[in-house]
């Protein structure tokens, strides 16, 4: 597969390049670019960060879990390139040192990167932005204070430059095929790797790249063993923390159709490739509870690559996403071929590890009703931003002249699989909307769920809380706060 891009303002092409290879891996082994940093090599300290500019903007990502194929098309600037090419400094490299926002310097090149997107896209939230960054020696202080500082300076010429050529001047479709392309799969970028081994000798691994969703139903029928890789904030783990070799791989990020987010007077729909920052975008004003939970449930830089999509076909039982859209009464939209199917989400979920998809099939969209936003999801975890849910209850409840006329409630971090309160929801329905209605209704929550303990939480702990979360939504719903960082004593 030859990858083609450009790499802080010059173009980079890179023909046979091994398709899990990572940005951060190929930057500091090939290129000798070691300001970007390996420090947890999983997307949670920042160090790796780079900005990544495409026709949809600038985006803050994570190197160490991004593969090289991700890159197609698109423009790179790493902390080398955040200087111009006079060696001008960035007006945030500048406003970190006038402001010593750095000691060892370790975190630094990430913090930069971080600072330099959000600069260039506007963004002055800036403890969202740098929530993705960690540093142990300076503390926050004088690196939010740098960050203020740098607010009112335009952002460099060379900075804006990379959107300007992005596409226009890269093209797209270059193949390097060393090998059998699967059947029927004529607009699909390809690279093929033959392998030593015997059995492998008439079927060699391969990493595709097809460009819509219906190239992607056809080359997923054709090799079914193929691993999806979205936006790789899960996948990439598998490489850079279990070193698996991943053999066939089908990279989803040219299916620009699978990204469209559509909401109309009646139905909200989000493709599975719509990143998080984009869902949480198009959520806020419809759920803003949910939007919020977004916010916290993964950095700048992992929301920016996640996509909703991943999170729900990877079928975890701390995912955050799936008991939001349970409770929204979100339908799944499958694919395999030409054939198309939808079924509840809470349906695709059957257990541990296992889901309702067939091989060669493919998550294409979630959809869910347009309502009232009676919807409020409350994350627990041990820290406040992106951490792993201990967890994460979705509450919607209607509530019509004083009654409970409808109720779906879903957990996660409570089962093997994310699940729907059953009992809990008849024990509310048609009673009065009540604090005895709610006490009563707690008293079934060990009929739906029997939690483990583990190391984010006991299951005492877990039951506990599942129940404190309902009269929780019973005060928030009758108007008392309940941001965590907006009540004081």
């Amino acid at each position: 597969m030859t990858i083609t891009f450009h790499l802080n303002g010059e173009e980079v092409s890179l023909p046979d390049t091994e398709p899990t290879t990572t940005l951060l891996d190929w930057l500091r082994e090939d290129r000798g670019l070691t300001g970007t940093k390996e420090g947890c090599n999983e997307g949670d300290c920042g160090a790796c960060t780079v900005m990544v500019t495409d026709p949809d903007g600038a985006r803050a990502l994570n190197a160490c879990i991004l593969f090289l194929p991700q890159l197609q098309g698109k423009s790179v600037r790493t902390v080398e390139g955040a200087a111009g090419p006079d060696g001008t400094l960035h007006p945030v490299q500048q406003a970190l040192i006038d402001h010593h926002g750095s000691q060892c310097g370790f975190c630094t090149p990430g913090f930069v990167m971080s600072m330099v997107t959000a600069h260039t896209n506007g963004a002055t939230d800036h403890d969202t932005q740098l929530a993705g960054n960690l540093c142990r020696c300076t503390g926050y202080a004088p690196i939010i204070r740098a960050a203020e500082a740098a607010e009112a300076t335009p952002a460099p010429q060379w900075i804006t430059a990379d959107r300007k050529f992005t596409f226009s001047e890269i093209p797209r479709g270059e193949v390097a095929d060393r090998g059998a392309a699967p059947p029927s799969a004529p607009d699909t970028q390809t690279d093929t790797q033959t392998t030593t081994d015997t059995d492998k000798a008439t079927h060699p691994s391969l990493a595709l790249r097809p460009r819509s969703g219906d190239d992607l139903a056809t080359a997923f029928v054709a090799r079914p063993e193929a691993t999806l890789i979205a936006g790789a904030t899960d996948v990439g783990l598998w490489v850079t923390k279990t070193l698996r070799n991943l053999e066939d791989v089908i990279f989803l990020d040219g299916c620009t159709d699978l990204k469209e987010i559509t909401v109309t007077d009646t139905e909200v729909r989000l493709g599975a490739m719509a990143d998080m920052n984009r869902v949480r975008q198009a959520l806020a004003p419809l759920h803003a509870s949910f939007a919020e939970m977004i916010r916290r449930f993964a950095s700048q830089q992992v929301r920016a690559a996640a996509t909703i999509g991943g999170n729900i076909a990877n079928g975890s039982p701390i995912g955050d996403t799936p008991p939001a859209l349970i409770a929204l009464g979100a339908q799944l939209h499958l694919r395999r071929g030409d054939s198309r199917r939808s079924l509840p989400l809470e349906a695709f979920f059957l257990d541990y590890g296992k889901q309702d998809r067939g091989a060669g099939e493919f998550v294409e969209a979630v959809s869910f009703p347009r309502q009232p936003d009676s919807l409020r999801v409350y994350k627990l975890s041990k820290r406040f931003d992106q951490d792993i849910s201990a967890v994460l209850g979705a509450f919607n409840v209607t509530v019509t002249e004083g009654s409970v006329t409808a109720a779906r409630i879903a957990f996660g971090g409570m089962a093997g699989i994310p699940k729907r309160a059953a009992h809990v929801e008849t024990a509310l329905v048609g009673q009065r909307w009540s604090e005895a209605t709610v006490a009563a209704a707690q008293a079934e929550f060990h009929k739906d769920f029997s939690p483990m303990s583990d190391m984010r939480a006991s299951a005492e702990y877990r039951l506990a809380t599942a129940k404190n979360l309902l009269g929780r939504y019973f005060t928030d719903l009758n108007g008392a706060p309940q941001h965590v960082l907006e009540i004081s004593q």
